[in-house]
């Protein structure tokens, strides 16, 4: 069994000894159902593949972000957990972003030449991030990959451009003392094998030939097209596949490669996995570790991403090895998957074997666990690590140790990832002392363990601040900033936001829009913005100065708060004002959607000069103004809170300055709309009445020019505004609409009114939405004529449709008997084709029955056909009936059927005379 040693009781604070004594109680306690031991005869003659480590990925869009804003203390500790031998994550490669000036997930990084010829090496933070990785670990590997790639560059991503684009970055990098090991080619894009050939040339001419190229992070594919091209599978070094643990997120209960992977002689890595919360993520981390040796052959893995170091409201905001989004505050937290990492981190490094024959799956099933074994090159350590997340009872491990490594102690670490805690994460549970080599564990689910003859593992102890809110007033003028560096909390989503000197007569710095040309993007398009401020933000003005280097539109961003995938789906508001002076406020939603809430001109803003926008935020009243004049007032409550932001519709040089955000009074409103259906639910096809009240509170202004619209998808209603001159304070103008409902099925239908008017010149808008219950009518029971219910709809060729005679002139009521060949019917439906009558049977009905032809009215002229179609599809049908035809009898199986239609056609030669009877139609039902 295994032994404490008397110094660990001795020195371990007292919450640790509590939690060592549950550990070792549960260890031998006996399940009522283990799982089988395992037995793990570990052989220092024998090996496996060469392990390259452990990384993560800055990048994939602007994850690392919010970092650089960090105090300096916080912002050390958040490097400490994650590059710091011996203190955290420990990690042993980081991928680095190339930026593109585009969207890459949840945001966009900069590019360093954002026009040909223009070369920043200091632009944007990943080069700063590697420094301080280094600086804390000298032998952490990098890795160089493209998302996106600036505008500028011709013939696309596969060309000679992007390979000299390549060269450049890995030349700003070596200006910053850093030489990147690895490159890959366009991330997630697949491959173009002759250009990889053309980069490996390349790299090699200018003197980069030690750096090893990685194709192609997409799938495992390339191996194939590498095994068919030679000169392909000679430039490449390192297979690299994203996801290869069951997707995107996935669980990682197996991994896969290929055989033709497996048989390329070249390292298989997982270069990019993981996209997970920092805590609960943590089984699926370790599973794709381990099980992606044992399952795979992989020997590399790469977390997406590092760290999530952005805004709470963007995609992923709790994904990666901790999270840091609050720079004003301080506040970070170091996730779970930051210590699921440390178990292999600090036990094994580069260059390591793996041990083929002591890596496997727990009790023979991958359901129990996996463990892999690795042993330090021409040494004697080794480290085994075993996870216990997919498994439901206790198990045991047997080793034993030989040939040549060392039997002397060895030094357990275990953390519950099943139910992450600062308490039992990355704890020293145990030494053992083996017995001529022997030993054994006993294992927890749930758990990572690793048994390793390795020491100097540690834990680290920095706690972070509490979060607080970021203060209003919030203000920036960019001057103490230099220039090519982003200005403070500002998080670009698309083109690039850098400080540079003031254009168009102004002195100091100002924030420029540095992309100049839609860049060669990974994520779709959007306007070029970018955002800033604390989410949380709710009653407030932004304002900033702005200048346009060319005809175009700028925006201001408020209330900006939950953004899904692509970065177009960005919540919130939106002031757009053009060089023309005109203007719109819009809000825009998580889905992508942007509703026009007011739109009108001011005096046009022209190219090179400075004005002042603002966009200001009073309860549900949104106010966007021009050098300090109101222009538009739009009233929506959709959003109450978020950040602002400021931004452009086109890729243009466009300038801001002196940013300012302030709180603001709580506003009374100037009018009021109200939208009142006559009933909460109407049935399909009938009507209901819409009113829309607006008024005019007696404390304000009249109102002029007041226009009143509505919006009913699906319903049917004269959908022209309503117009008003001018409404007096304490007085109301009153719109009314009378609505069909639609037809299709039942649904709850939202219907919206708006009305815009203005008030001291200024434009202003209001809104207002209400839901109507479009119902069923009850379905039929017994044995029913179809005549005697009531239609979810009718249409007929002409005249409407008649009950119990045949159909006559344009008005109801004004037809004959139906009569076909000399027989009179006293039920059913007239009609003149082209017709439908849609009744609803709700699948209540079994059977429907009828007598069709053309009424004896028509003669011997007309021709059509008779169809019965229920839910969409035709049940029974007639061919060609013509005037003087004999009655047919047309009969239907309508079980289940929801909605029935009884459709009459014109036969292809027009209507005319087609006066087509439903004669004695029956449809036998439940009840």
């Amino acid at each position: 069994m295994p032994r404490v040693l008397p110094l660990v009781w001795r020195l371990t604070p007292l919450w640790v000894l509590v939690l060592l004594a549950a550990l070792l109680t549960a260890t031998t306690a006996a399940p009522a159902h283990a799982a089988p031991d395992t037995s793990i005869g570990i052989d220092g003659g024998k090996g496996g593949r060469t392990f390259d480590g452990i990384g993560a990925i800055s990048g994939g869009g602007g994850n690392s972000r919010l970092l650089t804003d960090y105090p300096a203390a916080q912002q050390k500790q958040i490097l400490d957990y994650l590059f710091k031998p011996g203190y955290g994550a420990n990690l042993q490669l980081l991928k680095l972003e190339i930026g593109g000036d585009a969207n890459s997930t949840d945001g966009s990084e900069p590019s360093i030449e954002h026009t040909k010829g223009k070369v920043d090496c200091d632009a944007g933070y990943e080069f700063w991030l590697a420094e301080q990785a280094k600086k804390r670990n000298p032998h952490i590997g990098l890795y160089g990959l493209a998302w996106a790639a600036p505008g500028w560059i011709d013939g696309g991503f596969w060309s000679t451009d992007t390979i000299d684009y390549l060269i450049t970055w890995l030349g700003c990098a070596k200006q910053h003392g850093l030489d990147i090991e690895y490159l890959g080619g366009w991330n997630e894009r697949g491959h173009d094998a002759g250009w990889y050939v053309r980069l490996r040339s390349a790299l090699d001419a200018a003197g980069y030939s030690r750096v090893r190229l990685v194709a192609d992070d997409s799938g495992w594919d390339v191996a194939d097209d590498m095994a068919k091209d030679p000169a392909f599978g000679k430039a490449v070094s390192i297979i690299g596949a994203h996801y290869p643990c069951q997707g995107d997120g996935g669980p990682a209960d197996t991994c896969s490669s290929t055989q033709t992977a497996q048989d390329s002689g070249k390292p298989l890595w997982a270069s990019e996995n993981g996209s997970q919360d920092m805590n609960t993520g943590a089984p699926a981390l370790i599973r794709s570790i381990t099980r992606g040796y044992v399952d795979a052959k992989m020997t590399s893995y790469f977390n997406w991403p590092l760290l999530a170091a952005i805004y709470p409201n963007l995609p992923y905001s709790t994904v990666g090895l901790a999270t840091a989004g609050s720079p004003w505050s301080g506040n970070y937290s170091v996730g779970a998957n930051t210590w699921a990492t440390a178990q292999v981190t600090q036990f094994a490094q580069p260059g390591w074997s793996f041990v083929d024959s002591a890596s496997g799956h727990l009790g023979g099933s991958e359901s129990n666990g996996s463990y892999v074994t690795l042993r330090s090159p021409g040494g004697k350590d080794y480290s085994t690590v075993l996870e216990t997340t997919s498994a439901t009872d206790t198990q045991t491990a047997h080793f034993s140790v030989t040939g040549g490594l060392s039997t002397g102690t060895v030094h357990v670490w275990a953390t519950d990832v099943n139910h992450p805690s600062p308490a039992t994460e990355f704890v020293h549970t145990e030494d053992i002392r083996p017995s001529g080599g022997a030993y054994s564990l006993t294992m927890r689910p749930g758990y990572i363990y690793t048994v390793t003859t390795t020491t100097g593992q540690g834990k680290g102890t920095a706690t972070a601040p509490a979060a607080h809110p970021l203060a209003l007033p919030y203000t920036d003028t960019y001057d103490h900033d230099a220039a090519g560096t982003e200005a403070r909390y500002l998080s670009d989503m698309q083109g690039s936001f850098e400080v540079q000197k003031c254009a168009a007569g102004r002195r100091g710095m100002c924030l420029q829009q540095m992309a100049a040309t839609k860049p060669i993007e990974w994520q779709d398009d959007s306007d070029a913005f970018t955002l800033v401020g604390d989410p949380t933000w709710s009653d407030y003005s932004l304002h900033s100065d702005v200048e346009l280097a060319r005809p175009g539109t700028v925006e201001l961003i408020g209330r900006a708060g939950l953004q899904n995938r692509p970065q177009s789906h960005q919540q919130g508001y939106l002031f757009q004002i053009s060089d023309t002076g005109v203007w719109t406020i819009l809000k825009s939603d998580a889905n992508g959607v942007r509703t026009v809430l007011s739109r009108s001109a001011t005096t046009p803003l022209g190219t090179g000069t400075w004005h002042r926008l603002g966009l200001s935020f009073s309860g549900s009243t949104i106010t966007a103004s021009v050098d300090g004049k109101d222009v538009g007032v739009a009233h929506d409550g959709s959003y109450t809170a978020g950040q602002g932001g400021l931004g452009l519709t086109s890729y243009d040089t466009d300038q801001f300055d002196n940013l300012s955000f302030q709180k603001t009074a709580a506003a009374r409103p100037s009018a009021q709309l109200a939208l009142t259906p006559s009933a909460k639910s109407v049935r399909r096809g009938k009507p209901v009445d819409v009113t829309a009240t607006f008024s005019v509170p007696a404390h304000a202004g009249k109102a002029e020019g007041i226009t009143i619209g509505l919006t009913a998808p699906g319903f049917t209603f004269d959908g022209q505004p309503q117009v008003f001159g001018e409404v007096a304070p304490g007085h109301s103008a009153v719109a009314t609409w009378t609505l069909t409902a639609p037809t299709d099925k039942a649904s709850t239908a939202d219907i919206g009114a708006t009305a815009t008017y203005a008030r001291g010149g200024v434009a202003q808008w209001l809104r207002q939405d209400t839901q109507v219950a479009v119902t069923n009518p009850p379905p039929p029971s017994g044995v029913t004529d179809v005549s005697s219910l009531d239609f979810v709809a009718s249409t007929n060729g002409w005249g409407p449709v008649e009950r119990d005679q045949s159909v006559g002139g344009t008005n109801p009521d004004d037809g004959t008997p139906l009569t076909i060949g000399g027989t009179v019917y006293a039920k059913g439906l007239g009609t003149n084709a082209v017709s439908d009558v849609t009744v609803y049977l709700g699948g209540a009905c079994s059977s429907f029955s009828s007598t069709v032809g053309n009424d004896d009215d028509a003669g011997n002229q007309g021709s059509m056909t008779f169809s019965v179609v229920g839910d969409g599809k035709t049940l029974a049908s007639t061919k060609t009936v013509k005037g003087g035809d004999p009655a047919q009898k047309l009969t239907a199986d309508v079980s289940g059927v929801q909605t029935l239609d009884l459709v009459v056609g014109d036969a292809g030669d027009g209507n005319a005379y087609d006066h087509g009877d439903w004669a004695a139609p029956t449809l036998t039902c439940t009840g």
